[in-house]
């Protein structure tokens, strides 16, 4: 519960919110799928593991990945962080730091990787 009062629900409504925006448009469909999973994982980070995805994509990851850096994930990586190190000062935010240093490296390049819960 303390992840969603300090930060994880906002965080999550936002990637949802930016979600809906992007699946507007035809061409942010491929978009819109990873900030819904970025948002899936604001929810709920603590356990979950992101892996290399199994999926045919391939050669297109790298492109869409620079794509996505240009277009936001670059300030998205970079919030993280902030929040990330600004948790990290205290020892009760320590959990809190690492799973947004998660969500980081997710945020920065989400294309070719899967995001495996434990529930």
């Amino acid at each position: 519960m303390l992840w969603w009062i300090f930060g994880g629900l906002e965080a999550a409504i936002g990637y949802f919110t930016g979600s809906l925006a992007l699946a507007i448009t035809i061409i942010g469909l491929p978009f819109a799928l990873q900030t819904f999973k970025i948002g899936i994982l604001c929810l709920w980070p603590f356990g979950a593991e992101i892996r290399e995805a199994d999926s045919p994509s391939g050669c297109l990851s790298l492109p869409l990945n620079i794509i996505w850096i240009i277009f936001g994930g670059l300030w998205a990586c970079l919030m993280h962080l902030l929040f990330g190190i600004l948790l990290g000062i205290t020892i009760i935010g320590i959990p809190f730091a690492k799973q947004h240093f998660k969500m980081a490296a997710l945020s920065l390049a989400p294309f070719g990787k899967d995001i495996r819960l434990s529930l």
